[in-house]
């Protein structure tokens, strides 16, 4: 029978709950969460790389590409006409396709690219990250030689798993069986990677996936699974999907709506995330106030992401309205003669546009306070690459004048996964640049008690029942940003305006927003760590004593 839903591959990676939401027609006209403007750039830069991709494979296979037209005023049926006659006729290199809906399945969608066998048609995805590592065991075919389908064994890579591309390509494959165009011989798919110069093939028959199970087996029962959720939700029955918090959730337009529910019953996955929270629902722990009542010794608790002390002292500090409790008795944060903290502001994956840096500490010769090293050319630029070695010869001075006054030195962040990789990125990026140091003099100065994290110090010492980004934790040792809207996700429109992005004039005022917020960033970090060494640190409450 035709189900009431048509559902897109995204189903399968997405959250049950949302999914019920987006098919509920209570929820059609409740007001949701504005676009995670990272994940839209991510969407930006990802249809900007497979523009690339498929202007070079248009010139190289000439009248046998072929593009389904598309645009604003293009109707998804003209596109999925357009792909059907593309089918019929087999023309060999179908791009931008949108298949012939299924409302028998529930499925709809589109692929970037289908080629066309002997047998019939397979997909290919378009992605802007890797799917391969150094290795072995890939079976690849250069862009030249597209519709050899499956490959040969590559000696250089191996596949890095993606299983959100496996899913999408398994549900392009039912769509065109469900349309009679698929290749029945072979269950192989492609992907076109972040490197763009071969495809990486995946049997989504072969027994890949955890406990011997295949893409196409892992697809079809996530896939029943959604579109009973959807069915119900479109039909007003009992929701099959209850709200649980996910880390999904931070960026979800729905997130609003499922905190009110979940605030609402105190639900323990406000403390607890993930698997943890379904296995203490399990176990009839539904709610922060039943977990808070937990014995915290007691070890027959069912968890696997954190001790069972921590859960507990994590309920009652959000029982108690408190957003940090000390973890620890005794906090040891290390100190130097001479402090630098360091934070810097990226634009997604295109750059690292700034390196903001306060010196404070014994007197080396160098003027103490903030000071940043900036590109205000758009990203991608070479000009970055004039900043960060600006930034680095800085902080190099910065340590020798340091050793040469016999004063130690040590350079804080707030979780350095973010300065790294761009520490690392730039070396790669620009390496051979004037002033740009040596893979291994970065790699040595990370590895070094001179760099430390602050974050790993919160971790360590605190629980946090409202998160432990520095936004949330700073306020707590009493530290202020200037801007109200100060915060990551804002600072990329900030960025885009300042610079122009969008074709327009540059915005100056928007060049101060941003330094400014680059200063309170790392103003709160030093705020924070001279915090943590102080004795007011003692007035927050102890998790034994709540």
């Amino acid at each position: 029978m035709t189900t009431t839903v048509l559902l897109d591959a995204g189903v399968v990676s997405r959250c049950r709950r949302r999914v019920h939401l987006e098919h509920d027609p209570a929820m059609r006209d409740v007001p949701r969460g504005a676009p995670d403007p990272t994940s839209e750039l991510r969407k930006a830069d990802a249809t900007a790389h497979r523009r690339v991709v498929a202007d070079q494979l248009a010139a190289r296979f000439g009248e046998r590409w072929y593009e389904v037209p598309t645009g604003p005023a293009t109707r998804s049926a003209d596109r999925e006409a357009a792909t059907l006659a593309a089918l019929t006729e087999g023309r060999d290199f179908i791009w931008g396709a949108a298949l012939p809906r299924d409302p028998l399945a529930g499925r709809r969608g589109s692929m970037d690219l289908l080629v066309r066998t002997a047998g019939g048609y397979v997909p290919v995805l378009v992605v802007r990250h890797k799917v391969t590592d150094p290795g072995t065991g890939a079976r690849t075919s250069p862009l030249e030689e597209l519709a050899n389908v499956g490959g040969t064994q590559d000696g250089t890579r191996k596949v890095r798993p993606q299983p959100r591309d496996q899913l999408r390509l398994a549900h392009t494959r039912r769509l065109l069986q469900g349309a009679g165009f698929a290749d029945e011989r072979t269950a192989f798919a492609g992907v076109i990677g972040l490197d763009g110069d071969a495809v990486v093939w995946h049997d989504l028959q072969a027994p890949t996936w955890p406990g011997g199970r295949t893409a196409l087996a892992e697809y079809d029962s996530r896939f029943a699974d959604r579109i009973a959720v959807a069915t119900a939700a479109a039909a007003g029955e009992p929701a099959l999907a209850e709200p649980s918090r996910i880390v999904e959730c931070r960026s979800c337009p729905w997130w609003p709506v499922c905190e009110a529910a979940l605030v609402q019953t105190r639900d323990v996955s406000l403390v607890v995330r993930g698997e943890d929270a379904g296995m203490l629902r399990a176990a009839g722990v539904t709610s922060v106030d039943a977990l808070a009542e937990i014995d915290p010794h007691d070890t027959d608790v069912p968890l696997v992401g954190m001790p069972v002390q921590d859960a507990v002292g994590l309920a009652r500090a959000w029982l108690a309205d408190l957003t940090v409790v000390r973890r620890s008795q005794v906090i040891d944060v290390p100190r130097a003669d001479v402090e630098v903290d360091v934070d810097m502001e990226s634009f997604g994956d295109a750059g690292a546009y700034m390196w903001g840096v306060l010196l404070s500490g014994a007197d080396i010769g160098e003027p103490r306070g903030y000071r940043a090293f900036v590109s205000w050319e758009p990203l991608p630029t070479e000009d970055e690459a004039r900043s960060f070695a600006e930034f680095w010869h800085w902080l190099t001075g910065v340590r020798a004048a340091a050793a040469e006054r016999g004063l130690s030195f040590r350079a804080y962040c707030y979780n350095e996964l973010a300065e790294n990789r761009w520490l690392l990125a730039s070396v790669r990026r620009f390496g051979g640049y004037p002033g740009v140091p040596r893979k291994r003099e970065v790699i040595s100065f990370i590895e070094s008690d001179e760099w430390f994290d602050l974050f790993g110090s919160v971790r360590e010492y605190f629980l946090c029942s409202h998160g432990k980004g520095l936004k949330t934790i700073a306020p707590v040792a009493g530290f202020r940003w200037r801007d109200p809207e100060a915060g990551g996700e804002n600072s990329m429109r900030w960025y885009r305006d300042a610079v122009g992005l969008d074709g327009g004039e540059p915005e100056l005022p928007q060049r101060t927003r941003l330094l400014e917020y680059n200063e309170d960033d790392v103003r709160a970090t030093a705020t924070l760590r001279e915090w943590m060494t102080s004795p007011a640190v003692n007035e927050i409450p102890y998790v034994g004593d709540i």
